[in-house]
């Protein structure tokens, strides 16, 4: 098949999570290698397991995600609908065109008699499975059973001799699962498709031509094929993807919360760095590295790459990949004004009441310090905490934390006002620093260390941070005259 409709099954019954996000990922990248267009739609066929919301989120994080469908519910396309609730009639005709074939049936059997059967299974200790019982029914005990108004689900009739099949992923495939399952229902008592007969009417009259599903659909991928080849229809080509796995081996549970993309969002996780995550534990590229946008995903994908054993997720390397997408935004001028607005809201939020300067919310103030922290900090939120303060709100120190640091703190700071109104000119870091090695010199009874703990203190009212130099650079000349006067006062207060 050469790409043309790659297709993405979502179910409407939960929010999107880390491993839907990333089956989604490698669809879309497919889609966009080979020019074909990614679909996505939606499951929502069980109508008691609705999650309400999770239809628009799933459409929300794949926007947010940066891999948006081509042909979705909310983008709409010549396929459609996206929802197969819309396409009922669709899959009732389908599985009434396999009843008059014989390649299906109608089933009476009670939700009792299949609860019997599963119980004997287990005691015996087999696998559950339906005794095909209603496959043997004449026409006229169908008919009469119809005409009484007997409840009915169709089953598809499952035969041997299943043909292999070439997996994209796991190569030669097969299995006979006539032997180890009874015929599926593929009709629901209440009008509604079994996913596996609403996944082969779509991708049948969406003209899908390739399927990326998780490989625990490689089993049942022989049962499809036995409905296509009933049906006459041309399936697509299917590649398995192996499972997203705990870094330990264990599954990845929906039940953890924080494997839910929003989530990651809330936390500020970038989204680059979220697919960066997941595809570099995984395979299907030509190099393995991180750091790596959309883009060169998909110009470095190969799906004949792509591994049958599972990709092990380690989930504590993910700050180190949003440290280097946030570095990549902040060199970036059109994604850093996007930054600025978002930090600046944060700095609202967290500060509003203490600021005293509305300089810091300009944006070229912002700007400075994300430039001066990039490649220290790995998501924008730091930036905000405790530590970051000292450059949104002017800090409060006592005389008490000066007088434990020196006795000249007045010579101290005069020598700073002076190295800065000399310094009219852009302060920078590595000058700075030559700089207050000598101011340190300079003292007479403070040695270098105290120097900088009481320029800390009066930049930050902090004992930690980045270094005095970028503090001040961050900070611009202005401020660091005013904190530095406010010491200069303090001090002939106490004198």
């Amino acid at each position: 098949n050469s790409p043309g409709y790659n297709c993405q099954i979502f179910s409407s019954f939960r929010f999107l999570h880390l491993g839907g996000l990333r089956t989604a990922l490698y669809n879309y990248i497919f889609a966009k290698k080979y020019g074909g267009v990614f679909i996505l739609r939606l499951e929502d066929t069980d109508q008691s397991r609705l999650v309400p919301g999770a239809a628009e989120s799933i459409e929300d994080m794949l926007e947010w995600a940066g891999i948006p469908p081509d042909e979705s519910p909310r983008r709409g396309g010549p396929t459609g609908p996206y929802l197969q609730s819309q396409r009922l009639d669709l899959y009732n005709q389908t599985a009434r065109q396999l009843v008059a074939s014989d390649h299906a049936y109608y089933c009476f059997c009670s939700s009792q008699r299949l609860e019997l059967l599963k119980k004997e299974a287990l005691r015996s200790g087999q696998t559950p499975r339906y005794d095909n019982r209603c496959r043997h029914l004449r026409a006229d005990q169908v008919q009469e059973k119809l005409a009484q108004g007997a409840s009915y689900v169709i089953r598809f009739r499952l035969e041997e001799g299943v043909e292999p099949f070439q997996d994209l992923i796991f190569g030669w495939n097969r299995h006979e699962v006539a032997q180890v399952e009874g015929d599926p229902v593929v009709i629901k008592a209440d009008g509604f498709p079994t996913y596996h007969l609403a996944n082969i009417v779509d991708d049948h009259y969406m003209k899908v031509s390739h399927v990326l599903r998780g490989s625990e659909w490689l089993i049942s991928t022989s049962k499809h094929l036995l409905m296509y080849r009933a049906l006459g229809w041309q399936p697509p080509t299917f590649g398995h993807l192996p499972l997203l796995m705990n870094k330990d081996g264990s599954k990845l549970s929906k039940r953890q919360g924080d494997i839910f993309i929003e989530t990651f969002k809330r936390d500020g996780v970038l989204p680059e760095a979220l697919l960066d995550t997941t595809t570099n534990c995984g395979s299907g590229f030509n190099t393995n590295r991180m750091g790596r946008r959309i883009d060169e995903l998909i110009s470095e994908f190969n799906p004949s790459k792509i591994t049958t054993h599972s990709a092990l997720l380690d989930l504590e390397k993910l700050p180190e990949f949003n440290r280097l997408h946030l570095q990549q935004r902040i060199e970036d001028e059109q994604q850093c004004d996007l930054l600025i607005q978002d930090l600046r809201e944060e700095i609202y939020q967290a500060f509003a009441e203490q600021i005293q300067d509305k300089d810091v919310l300009r944006e070229d103030y912002i700007r400075r310090v994300l430039r001066l922290r990039k490649g220290h900090i790995s998501f924008l939120k730091e930036l905000v905490s405790p530590t970051y303060s000292y450059l949104w709100v002017r800090p409060s120190f006592s005389s008490q934390e000066v007088a434990s640091l020196t006795g000249e703190a007045q010579h101290i700071a005069s020598l700073v006002l002076k190295l800065i109104e000399e310094r009219s000119e852009e302060l920078s870091v590595d000058r700075l620093g030559k700089d207050l090695k000598a101011v340190a010199k300079q003292a007479k009874a403070t040695k270098y260390r105290e120097v900088m703990k009481l320029l800390r203190l009066v930049l930050s009212g902090q004992q930690q941070g980045p270094s005095v130099a970028e503090m001040m650079v961050s900070l611009g000349s202005a401020e660091i005259i005013h904190r530095f006067q406010k010491l200069l006062l303090l001090s002939n207060e106490t004198d």
